[in-house]
């Protein structure tokens, strides 16, 4: 069984993506369920994760709304305001997610609201997706260490780069028990020759900790939904794919596969 753990939906013609630049202009479109649904039947995937795109509260709704129409979709994760009152923001999300590595300040997750905003989401139950590069990789690792019953996700294996200081971060994060790490989004940061970095991750985190996310539609900038899913399998060894492809990923956000 395959559960896809992030992927996205959007639509420019509706709202503003900041993220969007000429760079990529060819996501500037709208990807919704009719456009990803042949590609899960295609490869014999039970089910996503839909995951925010743009830091919007009416986003997140309308993520929720689709959720509910599209029976593919088994959790969203959304955003809010860390900042607010979180607690009323959460129903029916399986996580949150905010896109730290957009912040100014380095150390945003450090911010008392911020904190305390991440301590409500673990006591909802809810995961909190870690959207952070290198840069950001000290307060994610400190945030981790300070929330030990928050499950938190490491989305794209925190961005890999040269920088020994991504290294350093990424091993620190493993070595929290409460952190899991997504084998997503490496096709649009090293390219086609994700295997060593699939094999860094599993000796890191453990398959345990492990799962496997497309990051459709932006893989597209790279490859397509069917490489993606395959480039990844061949680079996990037999006995832990169950665990990456599905099992870790129902545990981490507590999904009910349909």
């Amino acid at each position: 069984m395959i559960v896809d753990s992030h992927q996205h939906f959007w639509d420019p013609a509706r709202a503003e993506y900041p993220w969007m630049t000429d760079e990529v202009a060819v996501l500037r479109r709208r990807f919704g369920p009719d456009d990803l649904e042949p590609e899960l039947q295609a490869h014999d995937v039970r089910g996503t994760v839909l995951v925010q795109a743009r830091s919007s509260a009416d986003e997140t709704c309308a993520l929720l709304e689709m959720a509910a129409e599209t029976p593919f979709v088994l959790g969203v994760v959304g955003w809010v305001d860390l900042a607010r009152d979180v607690e009323h923001a959460l129903a029916g999300l399986v996580g949150v997610r905010h896109q730290v590595h957009d912040e100014s300040d380095p150390a945003w997750l450090l911010r008392d609201d911020v904190q305390r905003g991440i301590a409500a989401i673990g006591e909802a139950g809810l995961a909190f997706d870690l959207l952070v590069r290198a840069r950001e990789l000290p307060a994610a690792v400190e945030t981790a260490r300070r929330h030990p019953d928050v499950r938190f996700v490491l989305d794209h294996f925190g961005k890999p780069s040269a920088d020994s200081a991504w290294a350093d971060g990424v091993a620190a994060l493993a070595e929290r028990p409460n952190v899991t790490c997504k084998l997503s989004g490496l096709f649009t940061e090293v390219g086609n020759n994700v295997t060593p970095y699939v094999e860094q991750a599993l000796r890191w985190f453990g398959a345990d900790r492990c799962m496997f996310g497309s990051d459709w539609p932006v893989c597209l900038l790279a490859t397509s939904y069917g490489d993606t899913l395959a480039l990844v399998r061949d680079a996990v060894p037999e006995r832990d794919r169950a665990r990456v492809f599905s099992e870790t990923a129902i545990r981490t956000y507590g999904l009910e596969v349909r």
